[in-house]
């Protein structure tokens, strides 16, 4: 791997060298100077960019509103003016020129921005050829929300999915998920995932705010030209160039959260950034950015009793329901049957047998803990970025870049997971010039402490006294209070107080001990055996190394061509706790590569653009995929219409490939056919867990079943007479009698489960392949009297090869000769059987489909009023439902989010309000609670939120004062199972900008 770094970087400064030496040649020079100035105002306008069209050779307005270009070019060339807010000028250059006069006019016609996503190149939004959604900088300036990752939500058909203050995963069209894996966010053109834990970590190690230049949104698949996993959507977010964006700025942003459930329901939050650049000439410029955030986060305080146990449903708790596990509770997940237990007891002589008699068959569970009493709610985010940007001639501009992030926050899987001290870390080197570009970069993610808080609580239970006595003392003290006449609910408090004598509490010395022995000890530590030390600490440093480039082919005239490839490693290194190991016991290293093409046509007095590409990847682990998009833009005046077919895929993750981790509950596997091959799954079959539970229910039925019990006493008797003539049993009454009253219980469970050998079928495993996903869409983008902007789309998916998680059990020890072995007995109990749990592709074909409409108006005095509602749901959700598959959708059908503001409806004073609304809908997930999610009662309540800003500019301080607050109608929400309660945030905050105009 080191050898490769050093190779990809060498080549990259080769690069560089051998065009900065190119650059040595005797040019001409052209010497162009003037000012820019506002038409309207005639106020000289500072920060406006200037280049050479076609070329990397520019420079800004100074605080003066003048600038100095030399060219090293003989004219006639041209020069492209740009600012945001104001429309964009060209401007011929026939010789040198010193006192150029150049006017740009506020733009004031709605869709006029350009993007680059859709299609690699530069093109109007309007004539975009797929869905696409975009925030400029003004944009990102007036949002009404603390900051412009949460304004992701005002786009249309975005949703987000708050873990905590900093981390939130943004979703487009379904299947939304927490650390979203089927959606990619860009930084500058680097993948933000952790590499090794498998989420895009949102904003906590992300983009500053003050250095960030745009954001676009591609809805939907996108891997026609980005590669895997943009199965769902992909998020760029672009920054400032240094030589465009120059001087110091830097933001405070303080204020209150507040929500009532938290421990402490108002706290204060802490938010500073700064940014600086400079550019020391035409050919040199760097910039800096640090960001640091500090806030008491949202707290996960659903304590609603997900147990659905004993007869109770939610509304039971710890003191009226034994087997109580709340949803933000942890460590009462562990239960046990009372009247199991109570037989363990009699066998081992620790209780008489009449004492079964008043011993129910009641699930209890073990006292837990609240997640605040385990996780790191001390929220903190610090950004650091450099950048140094060398011109080596006109052509071709070198970028050297570094992005840092280290947080704490909280994140929602299988468990709830304290991302404590995580860090991540982007380095980029990239040679760009007007139509081109290479990069090479690498991320280094580092878990720090992270631990998950549910395994971190059985921990702490089991450290202070281990399941087997807790259950043991609880039973034995009911019993004991029972025998006293105390009626079923004191005797279920008697025992609970009894068995929890000397818990640790929470804070206290001993806790804090047992918390810092289980989150200083990897996942799994010790649990099989006493004495038990579990470990919660997850171990990831996982690297990505990724070379690209792109190349706009602008010699052919006939159409437009653009082609790209990649290459990308991931060395996967969890210190040999979360990953397998190879036969030399290294830890695997994964290779993918990928390249693409695209034409673009403008057919029919360029009234249409036709565009069609095709992309193929190659993991070393799976076949190639092919990702073909074709797409046609209609246009004619304002109006533009649109039709696309594209393709996307997801490759599994690095722990869907290769993870091999024991847990209390199971052993994670890898779906790979190495770990198939591993583990036996071939001579040693495996069922999946419904399987084996409906045959354990017929089982148990069975053993209870007269005429199975009449079976094995007359094979006893058959036995019995069988040993005494072959002389091995006294023919007496009493031998026979003591011979058949041992055989009968052995010889039950058989006939058992003979009887129900029907129920007992092998699981039979595909092979482990990328997800897909052909998807059409159809839109529509027009302009009315330059003031009402329609934006409007329907699109139709259909999925497969879907990648969901799948509970295998195999018995422990297969043995042909042992009948509890051979009639899949072993598989009922925990102590001869292996549990495993593993990614596999469901068979059914998962359809989907949706549509959204946005509109904005320009209304008088520069309001203007807008907003966007959007529809998504399956359509065969009842053939899914017929086959038991939880698709994990996880989107409302309808949400809307309206939209009024004024950027200065009196002078330098302006507002934006935001009203976001979205309705109820089941969430589905491996959090959820078996007995919830069997039932779809996992429903996350509909709710709406109410945002405002207003902003007054003090230009002669060169400074923006913002208040506002978010959900100011403070009602808490939580937008998927298991997540925080997000309350109301008011703020106030003061930017100040060397260049604000």
């Amino acid at each position: 791997m080191k050898n490769f770094t050093r190779k990809i970087w060498g080549t990259v400064f080769s690069l560089v060298l051998l065009v900065s030496l190119g650059t040595t040649i005797a040019l001409a020079q052209t010497t162009i100077s003037g000012t820019v100035t506002d038409a309207q105002t005639k106020e000289t306008l500072v920060g406006v960019n200037i280049i050479v069209k076609g070329k990397v050779i520019g420079t800004i307005t100074d605080l003066s509103g003048k600038f100095t270009l030399n060219v090293n070019q003989d004219p006639p060339f041209t020069l492209v003016f740009s600012m945001v807010g104001f429309n964009s000028k060209e401007v011929e250059v026939s010789g040198g020129m010193t006192n150029l006069s150049v006017e740009l006019a506020e733009s004031s016609i709605l869709g006029q921005e350009v993007v680059i996503s859709a299609s690699r190149v530069e093109e109007s939004i309007m004539k975009s050829p797929v869905s696409v959604e975009k925030m400029d900088i003004i944009a990102i300036r007036e949002v009404p929300q603390a900051s412009f990752y949460d304004a992701l939500n005002n786009m249309k058909g975005v949703e987000m999915s708050t873990q905590s203050l900093t981390f939130k995963s943004f979703n487009t069209r379904g299947f939304n998920a927490n650390g979203n894996v089927r959606t990619v966010q860009m930084i500058d053109g680097m993948d933000n995932q952790a590499p090794g834990l498998n989420f895009s970590v949102g904003n906590i190690v992300g983009i500053s705010e003050l250095d960030l230049e745009s954001v676009e949104l591609l809805p939907g698949a996108s891997s026609a030209l980005y590669g895997p996993n943009a199965i769902n959507g992909i998020l760029l977010m672009t920054s400032k160039n240094p030589f465009q964006y120059q001087g110091l700025s830097a933001n405070v942003r303080t204020g209150l959260m507040h929500e009532s459930g938290r421990s402490q329901p108002g706290t204060g939050f802490y938010d500073f950034s700064a940014r600086y650049a400079k550019a020391f000439s035409d050919k040199v410029a760097f910039k800096m950015n640090v960001g640091y955030l500090r806030a008491d986060d949202w707290q996960a305080n659903d304590f609603r009793d997900q147990s659905l146990a004993n007869g109770f449903g939610f509304d039971g708790n710890r003191g009226t329901n034994p087997g109580y596990n709340g949803v933000n509770i942890y460590g009462d997940e562990s239960t046990q049957n009372m009247f199991t237990v109570g037989q363990s007891l009699v066998q081992a002589g620790l209780l008489p047998q009449a004492a079964l008699g008043i011993i129910p068959e009641t699930q209890v569970s073990r006292t837990g803990y609240a997640e605040r009493d385990l996780a790191d709610y001390n929220t903190k985010s610090l950004k650091l970025n450099a950048a140094l940007h060398w011109r080596l001639n006109d052509r071709v501009e070198a970028i050297f870049q570094g992005n840092y992030g280290f947080g704490t926050t909280v994140y929602t899987g299988a468990d709830r997971y304290s991302i404590a001290n995580f860090n991540m870390g982007q380095y980029k080197a990239e040679l760009r010039g007007a139509n081109w570009f290479l990069r090479a970069y690498t991320t280094q993610e580092r878990s720090g402490d992270a631990f998950a808080v549910g395994i971190a609580a059985n921990a702490i239970n089991e450290a202070w006294k281990p399941s087997e006595t807790w259950f043991g003392q609880y039973v034995g003290a009911f019993a004991q209070a029972k025998l006293t006449g105390a009626t079923d609910q004191a005797a279920h408090t008697a025992a609970r107080g009894v068995a929890d004598q000397g818990r640790f509490q929470p804070g206290s010395p001993e806790f804090q001990q047992a918390l810092a022995a289980t989150t200083s000890t990897p996942i799994p530590g010790q649990f099989q055996t006493p004495p038990r030390r579990i470990g919660s600490q997850f171990v990831d440093k996982t690297n990505l190394y990724h070379l690209e480039g792109s190349y706009q082919l602008t010699d052919i005239t006939w159409a437009d061509f653009v082609v790209g490839a990649n290459y990308r490693i991931y060395a996967l290194n969890s210190e040999k706790t979360l990953f397998a190991v190879d036969e030399n016991g290294d830890e695997f290293r994964i290779n993918e590569y990928g390249g693409y093409i695209q034409g673009a046509k403008r057919l029919f007095d360029d009234k249409f653009k036709l565009t069609a590409s095709v992309r193929y990847d190659k993991n070393e682990n799976f076949d190639g995929q092919w990702s073909p998009r074709v797409s046609g833009v209609y246009s004619i005046n304002n109006h533009n219409f649109r039709g696309s077919y594209q393709t996307g895929f997801r490759i599994p993750s690095t722990q869907d490939q290769y993870i091999d981790l024991v847990t209390p509950q199971a052993r994670l596997l890898g779906g790979l056919q190495f770990f198939r091959d591993r583990y036996n799954f071939n001579a040693n079959p495996v069922y999946s867990l419904a399987t084996v539970t409906a045959f354990g229910n017929a089982f148990l039925d069975s053993t209870r079943d007269p005429a199975i019990q009449q079976l094995a006493l007359a094979e006893a008797q058959r036995r019995a007479e069988e040993a005494i003539r072959n002389g091995q049993l006294p023919n007496n009454p009493q031998a026979i009698q003591a011979f058949i009253a041992a055989a009968v219980p052995q010889l039950v469970p058989v006939f058992a489960a003979q009887a129900n050998q029907d129920k007992l079928t092998t699981f039979q495993l595909t092979q482990f392949r990328p997800e897909k996903v052909k998807s059409f869409e159809i839109g529509y983008k027009g302009l009315y009297s330059n003031r009402l902007l329609i934006d409007a789309y329907a699109y139709f998916n259909r999925f497969e090869n879907f990648i969901g998680g799948q509970v295998l059990i195999q018995d422990r020890n297969p043995n042909p000769q042992n009948p509890a072995s051979a009639l899949g007995i072993n598989l009922l109990s925990a102590n001869t059987r292996n549990v495993y749990s593993i990614p596999v592709n469901r068979t059914e074909i998962i359809k989907s489909w949706g549509w959204a409409l946005g509109a904005d108006y320009k209304l008088p005095k520069n309001y203007s009023i807008g907003g966007n509602v959007s529809f998504n749901t399956l359509s065969n959700l009842d053939e899914l439902a017929e086959t038991g598959f939880q698709p994990a959708f996880n989107t409302p059908e309808y949400r809307y989010v309206i939209n009024f503001a004024n950027r200065e409806f009196v002078k330098n004073l302006g507002f934006a309000f935001s009203y976001r609304w979205q309705g109820e809908f089941v969430w589905q997930s491996s959090f959820v609670a078996p007995a919830v999610s069997s039932q779809q009662l996992s429903v996350m309540p509909a709710f709406g939120t109410f945002d405002a800003q207003f902003s007054y500019k003090l230009k002669s301080l060169k400074s923006i004062i913002k208040v506002g607050g978010t959900n100011l109608f403070n009602d808490g929400y939580r937008q998927a199972w298991g997540n925080p309660t997000v309350g109301s945030m008011y703020f106030v905050s003061l930017t100040f900008d060397e260049f604000l105009n």
